[in-house]
């Protein structure tokens, strides 16, 4: 059995960003690795120059997100996400992220991501309990304040939902509602393949490395 940590987000808006530049400010549809770590970071304490404290979560933590699906209201529909599209200008904005030459000012639309929910599972690939539990504490009582992708973002209930043991992140989805949505994790099986770049290089900041998450869809959770 693996110790597993529980963390819901909720929120009436999120921003997870994908590979941008200045001008397009796209979200990811489910939270990104390079975000997860960076909220759990930021709860840690774990400061931007640390690079040693950000490698060592980064390489220790397994990670799991599932798309939670919720009843509307009074009704037998489900609540799903939309993408709200806000437009800025902004003064002195940056080219692009290779370099430091600066316009007077740009046009930019962000994404951001209304009415989402997730459940993220995480576990240390070591199998050793003391990183969750500093974890579980930090979450807890954050350093900094945590937010859901961007800091207009707030969180909508605390983060922690639950500290359980469980075979895999499957079985520990299992123990936790609602139930049914898909599941993308790290774990090689059934799921279908995705790849997605969102693996935070420490040593290169904001550049960020690609990795193959698995999509399983609500059948394989809930058997």
């Amino acid at each position: 059995m693996r110790d597993h940590l529980i963390l819901k987000l909720q929120g009436p808006m999120q921003a997870w960003g994908e590979h941008t530049y200045e001008g397009l400010r796209p979200s990811s549809f489910i939270p990104t690795r390079s975000a997860v770590l960076g909220l759990l970071g930021a709860c840690s304490g774990i400061r931007r120059k640390d690079r040693d404290g950000q490698m060592k979560l980064a390489d220790a933590l397994g990670m799991a997100v599932r798309i939670d699906k919720r009843p509307m209201p009074d009704s037998d529909k489900l609540l799903t996400h939309q993408k709200l599209i806000d437009y800025h200008t902004v003064k002195k904005a940056r080219k692009d992220y290779r370099g430091l030459q600066s316009h007077e000012t740009i046009q930019t639309w962000r994404e951001y991501l209304l009415d989402a929910e997730f459940t993220v599972v995480l576990w240390d690939r070591a199998d050793k309990q003391k990183m969750l539990d500093d974890l579980e504490r930090a979450v807890n009582k954050p350093v900094f304040t945590p937010y859901l992708g961007r800091r207009s973002c707030p969180i909508a209930k605390p983060l922690f939902n639950a500290r359980l043991k469980a075979k895999d992140e499957f079985s520990a989805l299992k123990q936790v509602e609602p139930q049914g949505g898909e599941v993308y994790s790290e774990t090689p099986g059934q799921g279908r393949p995705l790849k997605v770049r969102d693996v935070p290089m420490v040593i290169q900041p904001r550049q960020f490395a690609s990795r193959i998450v698995y999509v399983y869809g609500g059948s394989h959770v809930s058997e």
